[in-house]
């Protein structure tokens, strides 16, 4: 009985809880807007435009998913409350082991909406782009540029993300030379956004016959999929396109034409290429939106740049800071150097266990984000 009681204290204070994410979350905004986006579709010659009618159908789908996730919660929250004070007045020991295991479910089901109300700047709704590099070391560095890629396509497949290869170089000896790939879903770039930086590993080399200790380094660079060109300009005079036979994964018929391309933007001298696609054509288009995202992002950066500059902010001078540590000796320990955040369990992160590492950046996120609007 003593049990029943305090869960019941639990779910009583979720519904502050429930209702602080519904305002974040701004559902009578979202119903109305779902309501100005479904009077759309009746229009006529809605239908004919079918970049503009999809654009608009995958919004009201991600709308709908939103409302109805919080409905859901509310119901369940109110049920839980009132089948609880039922087993109080009458207990009944199988109904209660019940209601607590619903109870542990419902709290983890309400913080993954939660984190959601920390998906609300400018690009992490949009797919992720992202470009994996080893740091200096050869080998050894390019081994964990493979172990990188396998723990992000993990975590992707965990959270029903899709992943598509763009570009594959493999290591002379082994492990990955350079990859570049897409994270495909709603707030991709959201959840990965704080992936990007230097990932350093701590480990006894398989490649070293007298088992030593070796300290490796990655980058990671995450960008968002930008689909519009927005208010960024491309000249055609400004970039060179080199096309080259494609290698690696990718199908029988990746050796046989020379579809890959290489795109270099040559005033900023940023370098794009995919291999993925069959043609030539598509591989453009491909590294065309790459190319968008890089020069969006760069000048976005230049905008952050000149406002410190302003505010008197101090900024690192290292161009990628190492973010994580991920040490398999003399200890295990994967520890975030900016949340502080860590987990002793480093099978299950290579593994892809990688959402409290992206909750606890988040919260951090919208704390730095507060202050800064407290301090302008």
């Amino acid at each position: 009985m003593l049990e029943l009681e305090e869960n019941l204290k639990i779910l009583n204070s979720l519904i502050d809880k429930l209702k602080n994410i519904g305002d974040a979350l701004a559902i009578s905004d979202l119903e109305s807007e779902l309501k100005l986006l479904k009077d759309e579709t009746l229009k006529d010659g809605f239908w004919n435009d079918i970049e503009n009618s999809n654009k608009i159908c995958a919004k009201m789908k991600s709308i709908e998913r939103k409302i109805l996730s919080f409905k859901d919660l509310e119901n369940n929250l109110n049920n839980l409350i009132e089948m609880n004070k039922l087993l109080i007045q009458e207990f009944d020991a199988e109904l209660s082991k019940d209601i607590i295991n619903q109870t542990t479910i419902f709290v983890k089901d309400l913080e993954k909406l939660e984190l959601e109300t920390l998906l609300s700047e400018k690009y992490d709704a949009n797919n992720a782009i992202l470009t994996l590099h080893p740091g200096a070391g050869g080998t050894e560095s390019q081994d964990w540029v493979e172990m990188l890629y396998r723990m992000y396509a993990k975590w992707a497949s965990s959270n029903d993300f899709a992943i598509k290869e763009l570009d594959y170089l493999d290591g002379e000896e082994a492990g990955i030379k350079s990859v570049t790939f897409l994270v495909s879903g709603e707030n991709a770039y959201g959840y990965l956004k704080g992936e990007n930086g230097v990932h350093r590993l701590v480990r006894i080399s398989p490649f070293d016959s007298g088992g030593r200790r070796h300290t490796s380094f990655a980058s990671v660079e995450v960008l968002p999929e930008i689909t519009d060109e927005q208010d960024i300009t491309i000249n055609n005079d400004d970039f060179r396109i080199d096309t080259y036979r494609a290698s690696g994964a990718g199908g029988q018929h990746i050796n046989k034409t020379d579809s890959a391309v290489r795109i270099t933007h040559l005033p900023t001298g940023i370098v794009v290429s995919c291999q993925s696609e069959r043609s030539q054509t598509m591989n453009k288009e491909t590294a065309m939106r790459m190319l968008l995202s890089k020069l969006m992002i760069l000048k976005e950066k230049a905008k952050k740049e000149r406002e410190d500059d302003l505010k008197g902010v101090q900024k690192d001078i290292a161009w990628g800071s190492q973010i994580r540590s991920y040490v398999f000796c003399p200890y295990t320990l994967v520890k975030d150097h900016r949340t502080n955040y860590e987990v002793g369990n480093v099978e299950a992160v290579m593994n892809g266990d990688l959402n409290g590492f992206m909750e606890a950046y988040l919260k951090l996120n919208r704390r730095n984000n507060f202050a800064e609007n407290e301090n302008s």
